[in-house]
């Protein structure tokens, strides 16, 4: 069992720490001003959301950047946090914040898979609606951000490296 939780733990370090480049170098590009980027993120963000048809990106609707701002506002700030001690292993002081961090990213991330699966998009000049497929596509890329989280929580939850209470001496 304490090799699976271990593995777990490199599994969320990647997650966090893979998180913030992307959440810096892509993500934000939804709710920052473009001339904070470089020529070649903008061209790869123009590439993204044209190959994968994601609307979401192209012209984030206000909800969708409330998440954005979240994101930046809320998780980047612990994405290091919970690197180190994802890293390090066995800190149960990230256990409460990692339940927090995990419930919130999947609600969030819910409403976008929905969207993504279910929701009308603007047809613009430059991107038609996706097909199905296509749908399918973006969800894929989306998923991870839910399914990874999901896991964090019912590892907080459930596993005894991070559940077990501490005992207490009595007077």
């Amino acid at each position: 069992m304490a090799s699976v939780i271990r593995l777990l733990e490199l599994v969320f370090f990647f997650y966090f720490f893979s998180h913030i480049p992307i959440t810096l170098l892509v993500d934000l590009q939804a709710v920052l001003p473009s001339s904070w980027y470089p020529e070649q993120l903008l061209d790869l963000m123009d590439w993204y959301v044209v190959a994968f048809k994601d609307h979401l990106m192209m012209n984030p609707p206000p909800w969708f950047m409330s998440f954005v701002y979240c994101e930046a506002i809320v998780q980047l700030p612990f994405f290091p946090v919970a690197s180190y001690a994802f890293l390090k292993g066995g800190c149960r002081w990230i256990r409460i914040p990692a339940i927090v961090y995990s419930s919130h990213v999947a609600t969030t991330v819910l409403p976008i898979l929905a969207q993504l699966l279910f929701g009308d998009f603007p047809k613009t000049n430059e991107v038609d609606s996706p097909t199905q497929q296509e749908r399918l596509t973006l969800v894929a890329i989306y998923a991870p951000y839910l399914v990874i989280p999901l896991l964090i929580l019912v590892t907080m939850l459930f596993s005894p490296t991070y559940c077990k209470e501490e005992k207490r001496k009595r007077k």
